[in-house]
C-alpha cells in the first residue's frame, strides 16, 4: 500500500478506557456488593450499562474500533489470572463456591485467607494484583468474560476489539506462589499457557471478534536473550493458528527496543507503538527494521498518561512519517486512557482558558479522531481544530501562571551542601536515641487513621458553605483528640495526629502550594475501588504559609510522646499528580523540595522531634529502562534530601514507601539519608527486609506487619511472626515495628484491633528478646 492509501485508510481507536463512570458508579457499586447493599445482579447490571455507555461516548466521538475486555471489577491483571485459571490453591474453595466472591477474595483477602501481592502496573500509580505461579501450575481457559463483553458491543453495531494482557507480560510479571522456590522463573511457564492463549483467541473468533489486542508492555522494559527468545516463540506459535482473530501486540510507555525486530518478524498482523516521549527511539527502530510492510501500525500519538493538550501539527507531522513504514496507520493515545480522568467539562473551578489547555479521556478522544480525520482527509479537512489548538498552546505558553522569577532565583542557587545532613547517620542516631528514650522496636503508624463519613461530610459541608470554619475545625479538633488518646492507650510509641483535616496525601498540599491547579472531579484509578484526583502541576512551585503545623502541634500539646509531623515527599508530589511537560522534571523536583523544606524547617521550629517524609513514588518512577535510571535517581535523592537535610542531628527523620518492587532502589533509599525508613512489606512476606540486609543498609527500618489493603485482621502471632521474620534481617536496635501504610481506607472496628495485636506482637517479641 502507498503513503497515499495508507493515510487515506487511517482510523481513530483506543487501547482502553476509564472505567469508573461519571460519578464513580463503579467504584459505589462494588463497595455496595461487599457492603451486602447490592446484588450480584444489580452490580452486573450496572457495570454492563457503565460499559454501554463507554462504548456510545467513544462511538458517538468517532472512534471507529472499540476496546473490550479492558473494564474490570477490581483489576485487569487478576482477570487475566482467572482468565488462564491460575487461582491460587488457598483461593480456589472460595472460587468454586462463588466466583464473584473468589475474585474479590483474591483481590482484597477474608480474615481466613491473605489476598494477591499487590504492586505498581510499571511506572504508573495503578496497582495490579501479581499472579502467583509455580511449577505445578495448572492452566485452564475461561473466555467468559471476553466474550461477554465482545458480544455486548456487537449487539450495539460497533466494532469491537477485545484486549488481553500479553503471555509473556503476564507471565513476566508474575511471582512464584507461596512456598515454591525463589528462584522459580514463571516465564518457563510459556509453553503450558500458550495452548490456553490459542483456546481464547479462538472463543473470541467464534464471537465476532475481528481483531485482538494482546498488549505486551513488558517488552519496553531491559528483557534478556531469554526473554526475545520466549516473545519470539510465543508470536510465532499464537500467529501460525488457523482458527484466530487478527493479532495486534500492543506496546506502551517506554520505547519498545531490542524487542521490535522481534515482534516486526513475527507471523502478527499489527502493532502498536508509543509515538509521545518514545517518539524518536520507536520511528528509528522501525526505520532500521525495514518498517512493517503488510502490517496495520496503530500509532500512539496522543499522551494517554498526562492532562495536557496535543500539539496537533507535531502528532501530524510524526504520523507523516510513518505513513511510508506500514500497510496502514491507525491513530491512537500512547496508552490506555485508564490513566486520566474521564471529561474536563465536570470542572467548574478551574479558569475556563486555562481549562482549554487540559485534555481528560473525552477530550483525548477527541483529539485522535480530529489527527485521524486529518491523516485521511488533509490538513484542509482540520483546519479550525488547527487554528484553536496553536491559540491554546501559546495561551500556554505565555501565560504568567507558569513562570515565577523568584522560584526559578532560589532553586538555581541551591548548592550541594544544601542537600546533605549536617552530621552523619551514626552521630545523628545516638542524639536521636538520647532525645526520643525509645524502646526497642517501638512501634508506630504510617499517618493517616480512618477517614469516617462524619469527616467527609464535614469536608463536604465545609466546602458546600453549609456550614462554617469554627464548626469544621472543632469537629477536627475531636478526631485528632480521639486518635491521639486512643494510641496512648494502645501503647503506640510514636504518635501521629490521623490526617483527619486531609482529603489526600498530594491533593492536600496541592491545594496550599502555588503552581497546582486541583480539581474536583478527576478522578483516576489507583487501585480496586480507590480513585484519587491528582492535582495539576502548572507553574512554578512556593509555599506561602505554613501547612501542617498547626494540627500536628495540637496533637503534640495532647501527649508527651512525640508525634510525627506528616508531609508528602517531592518525586511523590510529581508522580501523583500531572506534571507540566514544558520543562524537566528534575527542575520541577527542585522547587517542590525547596517548598517543603521550608515546612520541615517550620515543623522543627514548632517542636517536632520526627518528621516523616513520603516518598512511595521513589520506585514507581523509576524509568523503565536501566540506562535512563541514574540521571532520575540523582535528582530524585536529591530533591528528598534537600527537603530534609536542614534540620538538627537530633530531629529524626522517616520516609516511607509502599507497594512497589524495591530490590533495584535499595542504593537509591541508602541515598537518601533518611534515620528511619517504613515499608511494605506483611503481602511479601518481609522480602524487603531481606533486601535491606544484603545490601548492608545501616539505617533503622520498619516493614510492614499490617496489610492494610485488606480488611482481615491479622492477629498478634501473625504479627509477631513476621517480626521475627524481619529480625533476621535487620538487628533488633534498627527494626521498628508498624503497618504496611496509611489507615484512612480501613474503618474503625479493624484498626483498633489490627493496632492492638501489633502493639501486642512488638511486646512479645521484646519479651523473648530480653529472655534469650
Amino acid at each position: 500500500m502507498t503513503a497515499k492509501s495508507a493515510a487515506a485508510a487511517a482510523r481513530a481507536t483506543v487501547y482502553g478506557y476509564p472505567r469508573q463512570g461519571q460519578n464513580r458508579e463503579l467504584k459505589k457499586a462494588v463497595e455496595g456488593y461487599w457492603k451486602g447493599r447490592v446484588t450480584a445482579d444489580a452490580l452486573r447490571e450496572t457495570t454492563a450499562e457503565l460499559r454501554r455507555s463507554n462504548w456510545r461516548q467513544l462511538a458517538d466521538a468517532g472512534v471507529h474500533e472499540v476496546p473490550t475486555g479492558d473494564f474490570s471489577y477490581y483489576d485487569h491483571v487478576l482477570d487475566t489470572t482467572v482468565m488462564v485459571g491460575a487461582v491460587p490453591d488457598r483461593h480456589r474453595a472460595a472460587v468454586d463456591a462463588d466466583a464473584l466472591d473468589g475474585y474479590f477474595a483474591m483481590a482484597r483477602g477474608t480474615q481466613e485467607v491473605a489476598p494477591l501481592e499487590m504492586t505498581k502496573w510499571f511506572d504508573t500509580n495503578y496497582h495490579y494484583l501479581v499472579p502467583e505461579l509455580g511449577p505445578d501450575t495448572v492452566f485452564t481457559a475461561d473466555s467468559n468474560k471476553q466474550v461477554v463483553e465482545l458480544k455486548e458491543v456487537l449487539a450495539q453495531g460497533l466494532t469491537g476489539r477485545p484486549v488481553l494482557v500479553g503471555p509473556v507480560t503476564y507471565l513476566l510479571l508474575a511471582k512464584p506462589a507461596p512456598g515454591v522456590p525463589a528462584d522459580f522463573e514463571p516465564l518457563t511457564l510459556l509453553d503450558r499457557l500458550l495452548p490456553v492463549y490459542a483456546e481464547v483467541l479462538a472463543d473470541l473468533r467464534a464471537a465476532g471478534a475481528e481483531w485482538v489486542q494482546v498488549d505486551e508492555p513488558a517488552l519496553v522494559q531491559d528483557r534478556t536473550p531469554a526473554d526475545l527468545n520466549a516473545s519470539e516463540r510465543a508470536y510465532r506459535e499464537l500467529g501460525a493458528l488457523t482458527d484466530r482473530p487478527k493479532l495486534l501486540v500492543a506496546s506502551y510507555f517506554a520505547r519498545l527496543g531490542d524487542a521490535l525486530p522481534v515482534l516486526a518478524k513475527a507471523p502478527v498482523e499489527g502493532l502498536a507503538l508509543d509515538f509521545t516521549e518514545a517518539a524518536a527511539a520507536n520511528l528509528d527502530a522501525l526505520a532500521a527494521v525495514g518498517g512493517l510492510p503488510g502490517k496495520r501500525l496503530v500509532a500512539g500519538v496522543v499522551n494517554g498518561r498526562n492532562i495536557w493538550i496535543s500539539d496537533l501539527q507535531k502528532s501530524l507531522s510524526t504520523l507523516g512519517t510513518l505513513l511510508g513504514l506500514a500497510d496502514r496507520v491507525d491513530v491512537a493515545a500512547s496508552c490506555s486512557l485508564l490513566h486520566v480522568p474521564l471529561d474536563t467539562a465536570a470542572e467548574r473551578d478551574i479558569d475556563p482558558q486555562v481549562l482549554r489547555w487540559l485534555a481528560f479521556a473525552k477530550q483525548k478522544t477527541t483529539e485522535i479522531v480530529t489527527l485521524a480525520k486529518g491523516l485521511a482527509q488533509g490538513t484542509d479537512a482540520i483546519t479550525a481544530e488547527l487554528a484553536a489548538n496553536r491559540a491554546d498552546l501559546a495561551s500556554r505558553a505565555a501565560s504568567p501562571i507558569t513562570r515565577d522569577p523568584a522560584v526559578r532565583a532560589r532553586a538555581e542557587a541551591v548548592t550541594d551542601a544544601n542537600a546533605r545532613r549536617s552530621q552523619p547517620y551514626a552521630e545523628r542516631s545516638a542524639a536521636q536515641r538520647a532525645h526520643l528514650r525509645l524502646p526497642l522496636l517501638p512501634t508506630t503508624t504510617i499517618g493517616s487513621f480512618p477517614q469516617t463519613t462524619e469527616l467527609r461530610t464535614a469536608r463536604a459541608d465545609l466546602r458546600a458553605g453549609r456550614s462554617d470554619t469554627t464548626g469544621y475545625e472543632e469537629r477536627i479538633k475531636t478526631e485528632i483528640q480521639e486518635v491521639v488518646s486512643f494510641q496512648e492507650k494502645t501503647g503506640i510509641d510514636v504518635l501521629v495526629h490521623g490526617e483527619p483535616e486531609r482529603n489526600d496525601m498530594v491533593q492536600y498540599f496541592a491545594e496550599q502550594l502555588t503552581g497546582y491547579l486541583a480539581t474536583q472531579n478527576g478522578w483516576v484509578q489507583s487501585y480496586g475501588t480507590r480513585y484519587v484526583r491528582p492535582p495539576i502541576l502548572a507553574g512554578d512551585i512556593s509555599r506561602p504559609e505554613p501547612m501542617t503545623v498547626r494540627w500536628t502541634s495540637y496533637a503534640q500539646s495532647l501527649s508527651d510522646r512525640p508525634v510525627k509531623g506528616m508531609l508528602t515527599g517531592p518525586v511523590t508530589m510529581l508522580a501523583w499528580s500531572f506534571v507540566r511537560d514544558d520543562q524537566p522534571l528534575g527542575d520541577t523536583a527542585r522547587q517542590v523540595a525547596l517548598a517543603l523544606r521550608d515546612e520541615v524547617n517550620d515543623l522543627e521550629a514548632a517542636g517536632t522531634s520526627v518528621i516523616q517524609v513520603d516518598e512511595p513514588a521513589l520506585r514507581e518512577t523509576l524509568p523503565l529502562r536501566t540506562a535512563d535510571r541514574a540521571a532520575y535517581l540523582t535528582w530524585a535523592t536529591e530533591a528528598f534530601r534537600l527537603t530534609t537535610a536542614g534540620v538538627r542531628p537530633d530531629t529524626q527523620i522517616h520516609t516511607h514507601m509502599c507497594y512497589a518492587e524495591f530490590g533495584d532502589i535499595v542504593q537509591a533509599i541508602d541515598d537518601l539519608d533518611a534515620d528511619v525508613i517504613s515499608l511494605e512489606a506483611a503481602r511479601s512476606h518481609m522480602q524487603v527486609a531481606r533486601e535491606l540486609a544484603a545490601h548492608g543498609y545501616p539505617r533503622e527500618a520498619g516493614p510492614g506487619v499490617y496489610d492494610i489493603h485488606s480488611p482481615r485482621v491479622p492477629s498478634a502471632e501473625e504479627a509477631a511472626e513476621l517480626l521475627r521474620t524481619g529480625l533476621k534481617a535487620i538487628p533488633a536496635e534498627r527494626l521498628w515495628v508498624n503497618p504496611d501504610c496509611g489507615l484512612k481506607t480501613r474503618a474503625w472496628p479493624e484498626t483498633r484491633a489490627s493496632l492492638e495485636n501489633l502493639v501486642a506482637a512488638a511486646r512479645a517479641v521484646r519479651g523473648e528478646l530480653s529472655a534469650s
